[in-house]
């Protein structure tokens, strides 16, 4: 009897260590539906970044230029194949199908994530979130599993010097266009029972308080290819993973370890506090 309760203790623990390394083998599978700003924010390091801690991921990206929730929501509708399909699958590698509609790709995979966001001149708008996101999310909703996340993304003011005609609804100033997207996303997220919010945004603005200052974006808007993307990067693998970004091995080639460490500590801030600017330029 003695034996037989040892060898039961042990195969318990053989079937425990098992589920350990088959959740730790999951893959995770990740879905934007977005436009040029979702593009910047995971086409490039998230999966190296969950890599990075042995993480599987399949990262999906619908891409449209500027893609407002109204198109989205006209796109679904009509079922229209206007999309640009981009899957980075487990293997790191980007593939791309043209012609896609949102109900053959939400179909593609068995998401855990699907995230959803306002193109970059209305982003700080709360009107145009009202108007188009409950019926883009019950869309969303009816063609997706229950245990899928829905997620909203918080997206970044543009470059002081943007020369965007969409900076006028902000009168053309950063800080007003940073806390006009932080309140209005905030307010649809608690709307539409939203409770993943991605805070690029903040991200963004924490790092721009820092020794890099406004050097964030390519063209005033579109985030720089290296610490622009990965600062968004860093900050939608520790809202989703919920592991520290402090601290993760990888590094993108030709960033360098300080500006490395000022995206990490920008997007850990932004998970922690969300709807508020950290003040980086004490710890750099």
């Amino acid at each position: 009897m003695k034996q037989y309760k040892i060898v039961v203790i042990c195969m318990c623990i053989l079937l425990l260590l098992a589920g350990g390394v088959y959740a730790q083998q999951k893959t995770v599978r990740i879905l934007a539906i977005g436009n040029s700003f979702s593009q910047d924010a995971v086409e490039q390091y998230l999966h190296e970044l969950a890599e990075a801690e042995g993480i599987s991921t399949i990262i999906g990206n619908m891409f449209i230029g500027g893609c407002s929730l109204e198109r989205h929501v006209k796109n679904a509708r009509d079922n229209a194949p206007a999309y640009a399909y981009r899957k980075i699958g487990t293997d790191g590698k980007k593939r791309e199908k043209g012609k896609m509609s949102l109900e053959t790709v939400l179909a593609d995979e068995d998401w855990d994530y699907v995230s959803l966001q306002q193109a970059s001149p209305f982003s700080g708008m709360y009107e145009t979130y009202e108007a188009s996101l409950p019926e883009l999310i019950e869309y969303v909703k009816a063609r997706l599993p229950k245990k899928t996340k829905l997620m909203l993304h918080q997206t970044w003011a543009y470059a002081s010097t943007s020369r965007h005609s969409g900076f006028k609804n902000y009168n053309c100033n950063q800080l007003t266009m940073y806390q006009a997207i932080a309140d209005a996303v905030k307010k649809a997220a608690k709307a539409n029972k939203i409770k993943i919010v991605i805070p690029s945004g903040t991200a963004i603005q924490n790092a721009r308080t820092s020794f890099i200052g406004d050097h964030l974006n390519r063209d005033g808007y579109h985030l720089d290819v290296k610490i622009g993307r990965y600062t968004a990067a860093c900050t939608w693998f520790e809202r989703i993973f919920k592991h520290n970004v402090v601290g993760n091995p990888y590094t993108p080639e030709g960033l360098d370890e300080a500006r490395k460490a000022v995206a990490q500590k920008a997007a850990h801030a932004a998970v922690k506090h969300p709807y508020k600017v950290t003040d980086l330029s004490i710890t750099n």
